[in-house]
């Protein structure tokens, strides 16, 4: 039976390489560290504490809010998530209405479920002739507010998984007409505005609350990330909220990843990003001759509400082969050790950072190219029906989400949930969206698309029962 600690050691003597988060990409050239056993401390004297910081651990955070120009910065050791959860706990009272665009994080609907906030869901159009979540339109935004004068927070995802950007910018001046607060679920832009090639920081363009994983886009370890408040008034909230969603023995290592994180940005921020910009753009241009596949390019800037795209996200889309975005990543992997980040149906997803190498683009250039003149030529049928069901898949809420998560509940087959009322979040992951949340009624196409991502080998994440056959509802 293979160990966990064996296991790691093993893997990280192979030759795959990490198109994929953490962004330190284990380049020991840019980021080292001793033995981390010499690091791991407790709260002893001198070294402070993360739920009440006056030394070493404030001036972190005061360095981290200089750097990103925010009003205070929370350094975090248990991911965004719990960065995003005290966030819209500390903006909100119990039983609030809010603006939830429907493409966020789970973590948005756990904190919706624990505040028994009221939500009115914003659902972003898709790029056309793809599965890709355009971005967030300010009009829009700012209608629902009108006819729900009652919201007192928007939330929103930019960039998106696949480096979609909204414009951040317009979208906080509508929200704040409306005397809302907006949070910014920015957790995969935390490399934003250290360079005019990337796009800029929701921090420096209106956004209240932000929340930025820095291992995501950066070099430092998993589970650390950032919160940023431009709130002040929050502030003390938002500590109180960190506290209970975070542990209250943090890890000196994953804090010492973040000083370590933050000190290479200070010293060689710009120089860093200008080169991963050149090894980007040599990238791009190496492989604008595919046929059958292709990266996803600024062509989408415009369309669908996109204001801006992230260069830094690697979208390989199927554009007429004979495989989906799941088959080609497995073919990455098994055929070129490539490690990609998630896999949709119409495309797979890789993540570079600062701490990619040449060989990395190299390799993953030369890999397209094989796969794109061995592969045969045909679209696949799943691919076009995720895309045309994803424009209906909007479920009726019968009943708040704390409300739900409060009724007595059963396990039923897949197929006989229909008409039923959702007991707990289903979702397609990576990236966890979910399809339906706890209060939602499900139908037949939500039942048959989750059958049809099954069979392709998708994960869907919240199923139940023996082989994930089951779904849990309500009882009546």
């Amino acid at each position: 039976m293979d160990r966990l600690y064996d296991k790691l050691l093993s893997y990280a003597g192979e030759d795959f390489y990490p198109m994929h988060m953490p962004g330190h990409k284990r380049n020991l050239d840019l980021m080292n560290m001793p033995n981390p056993y010499l690091l791991d401390i407790t709260e002893i004297d001198g070294f402070d504490n993360l739920h009440q910081p006056e030394g070493i651990l404030e001036d972190l955070s005061c360095r981290i809010s200089r750097l990103y120009g925010s009003g205070f910065a929370f350094p975090l050791v248990n991911g965004s998530t719990a960065g995003i959860m005290a966030a819209i706990c500390a903006a909100t009272g119990r039983g609030d209405q809010v603006l939830v665009a429907r493409n966020a994080h789970k973590s948005v609907y756990n904190a919706v479920m624990l505040m028994g906030l009221e939500p009115v869901y914003y659902y972003p159009q898709l790029i056309d002739g793809s599965s890709i979540f355009g971005g967030i339109s300010a009009e829009e935004i700012e209608e629902l507010l009108k006819k729900n004068p009652g919201i007192k927070a928007v939330i929103v995802t930019s960039p998106t998984y696949e480096g979609i950007v909204s414009d951040i910018k317009n979208i906080a001046a509508a929200v704040h007409r409306h005397k809302a607060l907006l949070i910014v679920d920015e957790a995969h832009g935390a490399h934003f505005g250290f360079s005019g090639d990337f796009p800029e920081t929701a921090v420096r363009l209106g956004a209240d609350l932000v929340i930025q994983s820095l291992h995501k886009t950066l070099p430092s370890f998993t589970q650390t990330a950032v919160l940023h408040s431009n709130c002040d008034e929050l502030n003390g909230k938002i500590r109180k909220y960190l506290a209970c969603y975070q542990s209250s023995s943090p890890s000196y290592i994953l804090m010492a990843g973040i000083d370590r994180c933050i000190s290479l940005l200070e010293e060689r921020g710009r120089q860093l990003f200008d080169s991963f910009y050149e090894r980007l753009t040599t990238f791009y241009k190496s492989v604008s001759d595919l046929v059958k596949i292709s990266l996803l390019d600024d062509g989408i800037i415009g369309k669908a509400s996109v204001y801006d795209r992230d260069p830094s996200k690697l979208v390989v889309r199927i554009n007429n082969a004979d495989l989906n975005g799941h088959q080609l990543q497995d073919l990455l992997r098994s055929s070129y050790h490539i490690e990609m980040e998630m896999a949709a149906i119409d495309y797979a997803l890789g993540i570079s950072t600062i701490a990619d190498s040449n060989e990395g683009f190299l390799r993953l250039s030369a890999a397209l190219h094989d796969i794109d003149n061995c592969c045969a030529s045909k679209a696949e049928e799943n691919y076009r029906y995720y895309i045309n069901l994803n424009t209906v898949i909007k479920p009726e809420m019968l009943l708040l989400p704390s409300e739900a998560v409060e009724h007595k509940s059963e396990v039923v087959p897949i197929d006989e949930a229909v008409a039923r009322v959702a007991a707990t979040a289903v979702s397609l992951f990576p990236p966890g969206i979910p399809l339906v949340v706890p209060g939602e009624r499900i139908d037949a196409d939500l039942i048959d698309f989750i059958r049809r991502m099954k069979d392709t080998g998708f994960t869907i994440t919240g199923l139940a029962g023996r082989n994930n056959e089951g779904i849990e509802v309500l009882l009546p």
